[in-house]
């Protein structure tokens, strides 16, 4: 009987760690898909390159797909996107994109975020990439 009960005692737990975990990831979905997002900081080793994504304005969607959107013209670079809430990352590829948006290409940290912004860093190399993305 204690067998049983310490199984289904582990059954519990992991099936609650299991709820939680998915809870957070559809928060970061909705956190994501709503709306769209703008670079408003990228530091390329220490350097500011932060204008070079000025014409570009991102809508993250719920397939997991992300359009990249020249906002004068409206055209679209299409990429794909994902994120793990436990590993604190987001990665990000537009696989066809030149620079600037191929310097989105990878595995991003977050360090600090809110509703409306993200700050993460990604290393490239011997180089350290710093992006911050505000919504609009």
């Amino acid at each position: 009987m204690k067998k049983l009960y310490i199984i289904l005692l582990l059954a519990s737990v992991l099936g609650c760690k299991e709820q939680i975990e998915e809870q957070q990831q559809n928060i970061i979905i909705q956190a994501m898909t709503n709306g769209e997002w703008t670079v408003t900081s990228f530091l390329k080793a220490g350097t500011n390159v932060t204008t070079d994504f000025s014409p570009y304005k991102f809508k993250f969607n719920n397939d997991y797909t992300v359009n990249a959107i020249t906002i004068n013209n409206g055209m679209v670079e299409k990429g794909t996107w994902n994120a793990d809430a436990s590993a604190k990352t987001i990665t990000s590829n537009f696989p066809n994109a030149s620079t600037p948006l191929s310097l989105l290409n990878g595995t991003w940290n977050i360090t600090n975020n809110s509703w409306t912004w993200v700050e993460a860093t990604k290393i490239t190399g011997s180089e350290t990439h710093t992006l911050r993305l505000d919504k609009q």
